[in-house]
């Protein structure tokens, strides 16, 4: 190519200079116009996209309850919880109130605490932790478990689970003294030593008594100091069975600093 920018066959052909050298493209500068839609563009297009997400979380079956998964029974069946907890398979996750799900599966009596979550992307998790038997109370011919707090939660026709022990009280129930009581100074006694209990009584919150499968009483007295009144009750108990002592009809705790065996 000569300096001209034409061609040999440009000059055989006899084109000129200025028709054979490119023309040179100028860029066109956006107008305030152009802006100004490229600006509406945009935000139809985020609008939709937040439209579009905001349909497959609220409204679309693929983000939608497929399973609800029950954690934690074992005397309920898990059938029964999805049934008080009331989430309907198809419901969208995020329009699932877990709150009030939770609210319908703790009125069961058998539970004591309850949470209920989302499991993304399908499914809801009811995770349950049931009331465990401490004793058994019988009212009007109806035997009932009671947890630790009191509460009877359910009723019982044949043997009761291992380790519940007959509660005598007027008004068995989370608000009265002697039960709560009562209900204090078995769970505070370790595992061998309330299945030798065979019942325990209380007539006020400062009288509990408790009776022993080898015909022992032990008077425990008030709530306060069931821990004391235990590791001292255990001890005894462990002389008497090692031949330390001899064994007796009553043993007082109800002072677990001044023991007394009569």
């Amino acid at each position: 190519m000569s300096r001209t920018g034409l061609t040999t066959a440009d000059r055989e052909r006899g084109v000129p200079a200025e028709v054979a050298r490119p023309a040179r493209r100028r860029r066109r500068r956006d107008s305030p116009a152009d802006r100004r839609r490229r600006r509406v563009l945009g935000a139809a297009v985020a609008l939709v996209l937040v439209v579009a997400a905001g349909w497959a979380v609220w409204a679309s079956p693929l983000l939608a309850v497929q399973t609800v998964r029950v954690d934690g029974a074992t005397t309920l069946t898990a059938e029964q919880v999805r049934t008080a907890a009331g989430v309907q398979e198809g419901t969208p996750l995020l329009r699932v109130d877990t709150d009030a799900a939770a609210a319908r599966v703790a009125r069961l009596p058998q539970v004591a605490d309850v949470t209920v979550t989302r499991g993304w992307p399908r499914s809801v998790v009811v995770t349950v932790v049931e009331r465990r038997p401490v004793a058994v109370v019988e009212r009007a011919g109806t035997r009932s478990l009671v947890d630790r707090d009191g509460v009877p939660f359910d009723t019982v026709t044949g043997e009761v689970p291992d380790g519940v022990v007959p509660l005598d009280v007027a008004t068995p129930g989370p608000d009265d003294p002697a039960t709560r009581a009562a209900l204090g100074a078995l769970v505070s006694l370790p595992a061998d030593v309330r299945g030798r209990v065979t019942g325990v009584q209380a007539t006020t919150g400062e009288d509990v008594t408790l009776a022993l499968a080898d015909g022992t009483t032990v008077v425990w007295g008030g709530a306060d100091g069931a821990d004391t009144k235990a590791a001292a009750l255990v001890a005894l108990l462990d002389q008497v069975a090692s031949g330390v002592i001899e064994p007796a009809t009553t043993i007082d705790v109800s002072s677990p600093r001044a023991v007394v065996l009569r």
